[in-house]
């Protein structure tokens, strides 16, 4: 069975308090919503204010391969007709889809628009009816309409039974206050379809953390569409999250949800809509970097057996990733494969890797964290056993940090290395004195290894160890690099945020090295 994705992310989401998209972002949102093949994208009312229009008339020409444009907006106004009310004047918009809101409980209709149960009706019905006149597609979102069911049955189903005749294309029921149960949806769905033939959507709150059950329960009853957000974004506490609800229905229910192959763009997707929308996906269920990470010794050494003991779903048919952490509480058998990397006759039986153990848990004791640093976990095998041979030796560095009145002045890096023999030293500047100090090792380098040139610096993090100090606090700084087609991180550890930093860059340009060499992994 098909089930039909409406993503209203660039609307119900962007109303989440932290967030606002800027017209570019939005642009890529779209884009990127296309390409995972979602079906229709809502993007507002384009008579709000002229920004708005501006962003319809771009979208217009945007081209886009699978997904269609809705326009959003309510209904006319009580003693008003649709023809003379600019709210649902959506026909000078390029959209053939447009989506109409209207009230289905009747404590709205009395307390809010503060008009009779039956100009209720009118309004929605004219509204409606005026739309399919002039050839649009509709859908009707059939506000607070399972809070109307419990409360007055009779007359929310009226308002549904008053969409379909208008000639709603759609009626999608929603839990706007977030806060029904799975099983009243189920009820309230397989009853709106024993006494009203028309085409089903769903659209879920989050307020009660059951979004994305209640929108299951709905498919399961019997609606053909899913609304959402990606991420579940959204006012007070979120949309069902069309991320989690598209990896339930399709891997684990069995319905076709995105056509073909898009399944697997879900988490590359999702993660570059997380970082426009500026928020932290790390523990979200199947798209974030933990949904299959393993870190207790016993269940990584289960998984690398059998991955099924310890994943509910293939990672990589969603475009996800297994990791395998090393932590202080890591069995034997999970760092053996780094350590076979570097040595591969090397055994958990060898007394250098009893050896090599023991040296991690007392790094990271020191606080190391190896589980989000491999690259330098692997250098630091490479040394202990004897096999590293330095790129480079960095003689001196020096940082000086330029201040302006009333702006952020850049940072100017003086960098001297050795390569053998010779002696090389530059000076450049960066925004900020670790992308100085990383532009000045490249510059120093060039010579001698030109690939350092595709050497970049991804994302810096800096967490200090001991809060009691604020001035004299040990700080860990974790870098992530790529040189274009892998990417791979590194950590150092120091008093002072300037030598911690350094300390990580060079790892991670001395693995970019031995990368080159084919003497470390490609990956992790």
């Amino acid at each position: 069975m098909k089930v039909f994705t409406y993503d209203t992310t660039l609307r119900d989401g962007a109303q989440s308090e932290t967030i606002f998209f800027s017209q570019k972002e939005k642009i890529n949102i779209i884009r990127l919503l296309d390409s995972l093949g979602i079906d229709f994208i809502e993007i507002g009312n384009p008579f709000y204010d002229s920004y708005d229009k501006e962003f319809f008339d771009e979208v217009k020409n945007l081209g886009l391969l699978h997904s269609k444009i809705v326009a959003f907006g309510g209904t006319c106004h009580a003693g008003k007709r649709p023809e003379d009310d600019p709210v649902i004047n959506f026909l000078s918009s390029f959209a053939d889809h447009c989506t109409v809101f209207g009230k289905a409980w009747d404590l709205h209709v009395s307390d809010v628009l503060k008009t009779t149960l039956e100009e209720n009706l009118r309004i929605i019905y004219d509204s409606i009816k005026f739309l399919k006149d002039n050839g649009r597609y509709v859908f009707f979102d059939a506000e607070h309409f399972f809070d109307g069911w419990r409360g007055n049955r009779e007359y929310a189903l009226k308002v549904l039974e008053t969409a379909r005749n208008a000639g709603a294309d759609e009626i999608v029921l929603c839990d706007t206050n977030g806060g029904t149960f799975p099983k009243d949806i189920e009820s309230a769905v397989r009853d709106v379809k024993e006494k009203i033939s028309v085409k089903l959507g769903i659209h879920t709150h989050n307020d009660n953390g059951l979004a994305v059950a209640n929108s299951l329960s709905a498919v399961e009853a019997g609606v053909e569409s899913i609304q959402g957000t990606i991420n579940g974004i959204g006012e007070r506490c979120g949309n069902a999250n069309l991320s989690t609800l598209i990896a339930n229905l399709q891997v684990k229910a069995g319905y076709t949800v995105l056509e073909g192959n898009k399944i697997r763009s879900l988490t590359g997707v999702a993660s570059s809509i997380a970082k426009i929308s500026n928020i932290s996906v790390n523990d979200m269920p199947y798209i974030s970097s933990a949904a299959f990470t393993h870190k207790a010794g016993t269940h990584a050494d289960a998984v690398r057996k059998n991955p099924a003991t310890f994943e509910h779903i293939d990672p990589y048919s969603i475009g996800n990733k297994r990791t395998i952490l090393l932590s202080e509480i890591s069995g034997k058998n999970t760092i053996l494969p780094v350590i076979q990397r570097v040595d591969p006759t090397l055994n958990k039986n060898s007394e250098k890797v009893d050896h090599l153990v023991s040296l991690m848990r007392a790094k990271e004791a020191q606080g190391y964290h190896f589980e989000t640093a491999q690259a330098s976990l692997e250098l630091m095998i490479i040394k202990e056993l004897g096999l590293f041979q330095p790129h480079f030796v960095l003689d001196f560095y020096k940082v000086i940090n330029e201040a302006r009145a009333g702006e952020m002045g850049k940072s100017i890096a003086v960098a001297e290395v050795s390569v053998g023999h010779q002696k090389e030293m530059a000076a450049t500047d960066g925004d900020g004195p670790v992308l100085a100090i990383g532009k000045v090792l490249r510059k120093a380098l060039r010579e001698f290894y030109p690939s350092v040139d595709k050497f970049q610096l991804i994302n810096y993090e800096v967490q200090a160890m001991d809060n009691r100090s604020a001035t004299g606090a040990t700080v860990r700084v974790l870098i992530e690099s790529t040189d274009g087609k892998d990417i791979w991180s590194t950590v150092g550890i120091s008093i002072d945020i300037i030598h911690a930093s350094q300390a990580a860059l060079v790892d991670a340009i001395e693995y970019k090295l031995l990368k080159d060499e084919n003497k470390v992994s490609s990956h992790f």
